[in-house]
């Protein structure tokens, strides 16, 4: 894979231009771009640290570091009370990693070999967790039309409630997956069979100071990048539905996004749909869950009501990467009608 470290010249320039008082856009763009390589190594430093200590730990700290640099910008985003952006941006990561990685890979994969196949029980496992985790995230918005007069209160206890039941079923489904019943997510199906795995890049001591560095400029940057934010909501009447969408989504999973085409490309179809599913599952059982909290310590109470059009797009999205993944078969051109989805997401998002 193409390193990304050279776009790490844009975290100097994103200070500089924030001393000097550039405008918004610029000052947005070099910190997107500067958080996009430290995302990338905070992603290789704890899958060398997931290999040194077992899949069980593995799994925990994939957890607790596969979203980090996302996570970090909405806890940011948070604190400077731009919740909607937050939630916004909960929907587009689900929906990026569904729609656009999933059908940027099976593209890749597709131009390749005409006829893509993957192991059909942990695609249909992956993909009744991601209906299970969707549906959840949609009940509260239900409550809310429902129950239209409900205070505020009630449906923020109701968010917490279903984020409790989100964690316990995340902790369930790893130990579904990683222990119990591991050797069903195990092999390639297609393409060139099982893939050897790599070399840990980094030994765990230097992955330990590299995740603990990546993190702390990630955290720098995310502040930058959300007083941006603010200014280009205020300024330029850029919406926080399209920002958090569109826009923060494809920054903080830049670096997913080039590892799942790159092994798609290379025949490894079972991988690239896990990084999809796994991590669109991940958002909704363990981010959003750990965001609901995190907004109640900082006096920001965050519910998982969303609105209409990200309750739908979530529901078209999960269904049809459902159907599509059931046959354990696919081609480019289902990648390509993924995508065109996630164009049509976008696109009536830009106008909203």
């Amino acid at each position: 894979m193409i390193s990304l470290r050279w776009l790490l010249i844009a975290a100097p320039l994103s200070w500089l231009l924030a001393w000097l008082g550039a405008p918004a856009v610029a000052v947005f763009i070099t910190c997107g771009l500067a958080i996009i390589p430290l995302a990338a190594e905070m992603g290789a430093a704890t899958e060398t640290l997931a290999v040194r200590t077992g899949p069980a730990v593995g799994g925990l700290l994939n957890a607790t570091f596969g979203n980090a640099a996302e996570l970090i910008v909405a806890v940011v985003a948070l604190r400077a009370g731009l919740v909607d952006l937050v939630k916004a941006s909960l929907v587009g990561s689900i929906l990026g990693n569904l729609l656009l990685i999933l059908g940027l890979s099976l593209v890749a994969g597709g131009l390749r070999r005409p006829t893509l196949t993957f192991n059909r029980t942990a695609a249909g496992s992956s993909g009744a967790m991601l209906l299970l985790a969707v549906a959840a995230l949609v009940i509260p918005a239900l409550f809310a039309f429902v129950h239209p007069a409900a205070r505020p209160e009630e449906t923020l206890r109701l968010s917490e409630g279903v984020a409790a039941v989100l964690v316990v079923t995340y902790g369930a489904s790893l130990a579904f997956s990683l222990v119990t019943h591991r050797q069903l997510f195990h092999g390639e199906s297609g393409g060139s069979g099982h893939a050897t795995a790599p070399a840990a890049p980094y030994s765990p001591r230097v992955a330990l100071a590299i995740l603990a560095g990546a993190t702390a400029f990630v955290a720098i940057e995310s502040e930058m990048l959300v007083r941006a934010t603010e200014t280009l909501v205020e300024r330029f009447g850029l919406s926080q539905l399209f920002l958090g969408l569109i826009v923060i989504p494809l920054i903080g999973n830049a670096a997913e996004h080039a590892t799942a085409v790159v092994v798609a490309r290379r025949g490894q179809t079972d991988l690239a749909l896990h990084i999809a599913l796994g991590s669109s599952t991940q958002v909704a059982l363990f981010v959003a869950p750990l965001l609901v909290g995190v907004g109640a310590l900082l006096s920001q109470p965050m519910s998982l009501v969303f609105t209409g059009f990200e309750v739908v797009a979530l529901g078209f999205a999960s269904l049809i990467v459902t159907v599509i993944a059931l046959d354990g078969e696919s081609n480019w051109f289902e990648g390509a009608q993924l995508l065109a989805l996630y164009a049509l997401v976008a696109l009536a998002v830009w106008f909203i």
